[in-house]
C-alpha cells in the first residue's frame, strides 16, 4: 500500500507516494538533498542544474551497479559450468577407480 512522505531536498518540499518504507524514503532523500546542496555550494550551479546533475549522478552509479550485478551473474554461470564439467570428470575417474579395482581382483 502506497503511503504518502514528505520529504525536503533543497529547502523545498516534495510530497511523494511510495510503497517503500517512510525511513528508506527518508534516507534517499537525504542523501539527494546533500548532493544537491554540494554541487550547488562547491559550483555555483542553480538548483535546476544540481538537480540534473545529481540525477546524472545517481543514474551513473545505478547503471555501474547493473553492470556489476551482470558481470557477476554472469561469474556465477561459467562457475556453475565449470563445477558441472568437473563433476562429470569425478564421475568418471570414479568409474575409472572401480573398472581398475575389479581387474585387480581377477
Amino acid at each position: 500500500m502506497k503511503s504518502k512522505i514528505t520529504v525536503f531536498v533543497a529547502g523545498q518540499e516534495f510530497s511523494l507516494r511510495s510503497e517503500e518504507d517512510e525511513g528508506y524514503v527518508l534516507r534517499v532523500a537525504a542523501q539527494v538533498d546533500a548532493q544537491v546542496r554540494e554541487l550547488m555550494e562547491d559550483s555555483r550551479l542553480s538548483l535546476a542544474g544540481a538537480a540534473v546533475l545529481a540525477a546524472l549522478n545517481a543514474a551513473d552509479r545505478a547503471q555501474k551497479a547493473v553492470d556489476s550485478a551482470d558481470h557477476l551473474r554472469h561469474q556465477v554461470r561459467e562457475y556453475l559450468e565449470e563445477t558441472q564439467k568437473l563433476k562429470g570428470e569425478l564421475a568418471d575417474a570414479r568409474r575409472e577407480i572401480s573398472r581398475l579395482r575389479g581387474s585387480e581382483r581377477r
